[in-house]
């Protein structure tokens, strides 16, 4: 379809440096691929592994919203704002680093490691003052349907940033399906599968792998194994 992009999780840029296992769904750090340096304002989906008492020290951002989705493990994030936090699976990170900010984030186990999406989202506010949040969410409320884990709207379900983005996680049983109506004209859906398989637009994908999808304005998905996870991101295709 010529509204869509594959991208198999094989096809992923890879990197490991020993305490760290890494796959880039687009272009970061050593992986530069020109064909995939974004999706509209989706500038980073990495799929992070952390060894046992190791992380990734002190170092500075600006003007990217940062989103931090916790899979395994305990995630200890510090940063200059005097915030010292733990997020688990069940919670969503997000700093808006703005004007800029400098962080670092360990794993604090010993005999776990701990696994972790880190995804970049392009502002459409720049030089704003630095913020740090996250919140816990119940993770049964995503059980065969969709629950939005972020917004542009500080009021609403979830975190916010500084983008007309809206992110939805669903762990859904074999065969449930689910119809996701795009929440605001012009944006594209960028799905990424976290476990197991779905179909989407009539093509299946399997763990790790990553579809995006615009010019439309609803998608339908069906998972085709049990205990499948997705995560959908819902953001403006234009910079």
């Amino acid at each position: 379809m010529d509204n869509t992009v594959l991208h198999r999780a094989e096809t992923r840029g890879y990197a490991n440096h020993g305490w760290l296992n890494t796959h880039h769904t687009f272009s970061f750090a050593s992986y530069n691929n020109p064909d995939r340096m974004h999706f509209g304002v989706l500038r980073v989906l990495n799929d992070d592994q952390v060894s046992e008492g190791m992380g990734f020290g002190t170092h500075p951002h600006d003007n990217m919203e940062i989103i931090s989705i916790p899979l395994e493990g305990d995630l200890e994030h510090k940063d200059s704002m005097g915030n010292k936090a733990v997020i688990r699976h069940g919670d969503i990170q997000v700093m808006s680093a703005g004007t800029g900010i400098t962080h670092s984030e360990y794993n604090k186990n010993t005999d776990k490691p701990v696994k972790f999406l880190q995804i970049w989202v392009f502002p459409n506010k720049k030089n704003v003052s630095p913020r740090y949040d996250q919140i816990t969410l119940k993770v049964a409320d995503r059980h065969n349907k969709l629950q939005q884990i972020l917004s542009p709207n500080p009021a609403d379900a979830g975190v916010w940033i500084h983008q007309d983005a809206w992110f939805h996680l669903g762990t859904f049983d074999k065969d449930k399906a689910a119809h996701y109506n795009i929440k605001r004209k012009g944006n594209g859906v960028y799905a990424f599968v976290i476990k197991g398989s779905f179909t989407l637009g009539g093509i299946t994908l399997n763990e790790r792998d990553g579809m995006g999808i615009w010019n439309t304005e609803h998608i339908d998905l069906a998972a085709k194994t049990q205990g499948a996870e997705i995560l959908l991101m819902d953001v403006p295709m234009a910079l």
